[in-house]
């Protein structure tokens, strides 16, 4: 856990990127290079006790001198968006944690991108990966209106490559367009709201779709019945009771453990699994990760039998 980055950095730059997403730039107070990433990457932002939010970096990962983030206001949000569009402003300090990334580019040679509204952000710096691997690709985006849809100008060089249909001008996405023949050897990413990611889920198979959530996805309600953890590093064996989550109760035993989002979206807690099968209830791993049970979102995932064993 210790060698995750965090650090205080500065507001270099905001501006609106589209009605009602702001943009900020934010860099290292004493110019220091920040760490690497790659397309799909996200970063924790501590707005304050209890206020911690991720947002997706949708800069140039060749610049190590800032990074850049992009905030959609949400009023009927938690706070968080309010908070960065209110309180945040240009040479102010916030605490950055990250980044990670559970939404890589996997090589290939076509990709199909779908982003709906504020979805757009990890996909921008994809396309420009896409396109200096010299894959074909297309962008179907999608948002309720024009003046909603962020980075629009960023896109016009890439020409017809690109479909933005707001929703007031063209109505839903038309997904069946894209999506009934994709061809052979084409991967599928899509980030946006639960309801478009869940109609793409629904029309593509799994091993060729990879999304990312902000919102958790509805999930069958399992057992939550009482369990044992055995933390494999610290020594100790811990009950974990009905309706208390293992995170939770691993931190009550005194064991620090990085989270964040406590809804099982963005990975901070992700945990090695040495022993057991765990319940998976989280809206990060994919599928055949979540079969493989080799790690698990202890924020919100539960055991299925009496006991794991963690690597904690």
């Amino acid at each position: 856990m210790s060698d995750v980055y965090e650090a205080e950095l500065v507001v270099d730059s905001r501006e609106f990127a589209a009605d009602g997403v702001l943009a900020l730039t934010l860099r290292h107070p004493l110019g220091e290079p920040l760490p690497a990433w790659e397309p799909g990457a996200h970063v924790d932002v501590v707005l304050g006790p209890g206020l911690e939010r991720q947002y997706s970096l949708c800069g140039d990962p060749a610049d190590r001198t800032r990074w850049r983030i992009a905030v959609l206001r949400e009023p009927d949000g938690r706070g968080g968006s309010a908070h960065v569009h209110e309180q945040v402003g240009q040479g102010a300090k916030v605490r950055v944690r990250g980044p990670r990334n559970h939404f890589r580019l996997e090589p290939s040679p076509r990709y199909l991108f779908i982003a709906g509204g504020i979805g757009i952000t990890p996909i921008l710096p994809m396309l420009a990966a896409a396109e200096a691997a010299g894959a074909e690709w297309t962008l179907l985006y999608g948002g309720r209106t024009r003046g909603s849809m962020a980075f629009t100008e960023e896109l016009g060089p890439y020409g017809e490559r690109v479909e933005i249909s707001p929703q007031d001008e063209s109505g839903l996405l038309d997904l069946a367009s894209v999506l009934d023949d994709v061809p052979d050897g084409t991967l599928v990413y899509c980030c946006g709201p639960g309801p478009l990611l869940d109609a793409v889920e629904e029309r593509c198979p799994s091993g060729v779709l990879h999304v990312e959530r902000f919102q958790a996805k509805d999930q069958p309600v399992g057992e939550d019945g009482e369990f044992e953890v055995e933390l494999a590093q610290s020594g100790l064996t811990l009950t974990v009771a009905p309706g208390v989550s293992l995170l939770d109760t691993v931190r009550a035993a005194g064991v620090e453990v990085l989270y964040s989002c406590t809804e099982g979206t963005c990975g901070t807690c992700e945990t090695d699994v040495l022993d057991g099968t765990p319940d998976h209830r989280d809206s990060v791993l994919t599928k055949e990760e979540q079969e493989s049970g080799e790690t698990m979102m202890i924020c919100v995932s539960r055991c299925r039998g009496k006991r794991l064993v963690l690597d904690l």
